[in-house]
């Protein structure tokens, strides 16, 4: 195994830890307080610092990473992490509400920092740990190894939603946090005593303007990731948990459910390269791909709630699922054709950079899904959900139709 392959090998570990946790952070709190008869907008608010934090933590992830290296940056967001756990644990059933909100939306702000400067880290890793590969005479293989890592990392995601619910009624809220602490120092410590301390150092940007003067297909990609994923968040985060409860379904359902469809989700995202064919010419299909996907899956939403307002007597959560399914698939090819070109758009010497100001796009979208998903359903359930999301995803499509075609040459990405 080459040394480019042994660091992609141990950082899609390291991070397919962390994700486990993540995703069992997101069910331990949702059904934690769900129980504990908070509103759907309640719900939704616990997560915005959250996603809200990851915004600034990407862009000042990617500055950092270039400067003083990937695994530090990937060890500073497990540390992160770790501390988020542990005072979220310190959550007292003696507080008032509003001192438990606050508390949790504190502990959740420092989490949130931690997804994204981990998740930043590890994508800037891939980019490195590939051209390592191609120096060594591997042969290269970015859009394979980025549907791998993201549809890898997502599957595991939904494991997590499983071990949320399961710790939560195996251990407790505090015992689980506990437990997935003592997880990520464990996998902390794997990260620093095997990986080069100095990975993907380079010149960081020396000022603000620099810093998010990006190039035009990047700043294009970025639109686009704000739209689809706040697309998905909009009915995702609050209005199908709260929704299939709300027609009958237990918290195990609804938690096996949003599991089963993380998971799936994950493995089309791995398998996405297989899905997108070479063009004659042998010039990159990626994105005329990302523009006939994103116009499949704009059409989903406005089908599921046409169908639910139809009043043909079909059974509503089974009109969610099915929908649901469908819109995972096409969800999951659009974002492992974004996270590719992300990583073909970034610029060689900045890449984490490039890559950390392309996620903080995909925390805004994420914050804003999540602030739309209560205030949504608790407006108009979930029809007004579905509507958001379709809007948001037709924005994503006029983006989407504006990148660049793809350049044989590549450093003629560096003029576009």
């Amino acid at each position: 195994m080459t040394a480019g392959a042994r660091n992609y090998a141990i950082v899609t570990a390291a991070y397919w830890g962390f994700t486990l946790t993540d995703g069992a952070l997101r069910m331990l709190v949702l059904l934690h307080f769900f129980r504990l008869g908070y509103s759907p907008f309640t719900l939704a608010f616990l997560f915005l610092l959250y996603e809200a934090a990851g915004i600034v933590a990407n862009l000042i992830g990617g500055w950092l990473a270039a400067r003083y290296g990937i695994t530090r940056m990937l060890a500073v967001g497990l540390t992160t992490q770790i501390a988020g756990f542990l005072l979220l644990s310190g959550l007292s059933p003696d507080w008032t509400a509003a001192a438990s909100v606050a508390w949790v939306v504190m502990a959740q702000g420092i989490c949130g920092v931690a997804k994204d400067l981990t998740k930043t880290a590890s994508k800037s890793a891939i980019k490195v740990a590939e051209a390592a590969a191609r120096s060594e005479d591997a042969e290269g293989r970015l859009f394979r190894w980025v549907a791998w890592f993201t549809g890898s990392k997502n599957a595991m995601k939904g494991v997590g939603f499983f071990l949320g619910g399961l710790l939560l009624e195996a251990l407790g809220f505090r015992g689980a946090l506990w437990a997935m602490a003592a997880m990520l120092a464990l996998i902390l410590l794997g990260v620093v005593t095997a990986l080069p301390a100095m990975m993907g150092k380079a010149k960081a940007s020396q000022s603000a303007r620099e810093l998010f003067a990006k190039n035009r297909a990047v700043n294009l990609l970025a639109l686009a990731r704000v739209a689809l994923f706040g697309a998905r968040d909009v009915w995702f985060v609050v209005g199908v948990p709260v929704f299939l409860y709300a027609a009958g379904w237990t918290f195990t359902m609804v938690g096996t459910f949003l599991a089963l469809w993380t998971i799936g989700y994950g493995l089309v995202q791995a398998a996405a390269p297989a899905l997108i064919r070479r063009s004659a010419d042998g010039l990159s299909s990626e994105v005329p791909a990302a523009r006939l996907w994103s116009l499949a899956l704009a059409a989903i939403p406005f089908a599921i709630a046409a169908l639910l307002a139809s009043g043909l007597g079909l059974r509503p959560d089974l009109v969610l699922v099915a929908g649901l399914s469908l819109f995972g698939c096409a969800f999951a090819v659009n974002a492992s054709l974004h996270s590719y070109l992300i990583l073909a758009y970034a610029g060689s010497e900045k890449s984490a950079e490039d890559i950390g100001f392309y996620y903080a796009a995909n925390a805004l979208g994420r914050f804003l899904g999540t602030l739309l998903s209560g205030l949504l359903y608790q407006w108009g359930g979930l029809q007004a959900c579905l509507l958001g999301s379709g809007l948001m995803l037709a924005a994503c499509v006029v983006a989407t139709f504006a990148l660049p075609q793809p350049i044989r040459d590549r450093r003629a990405w560096e003029a576009v």
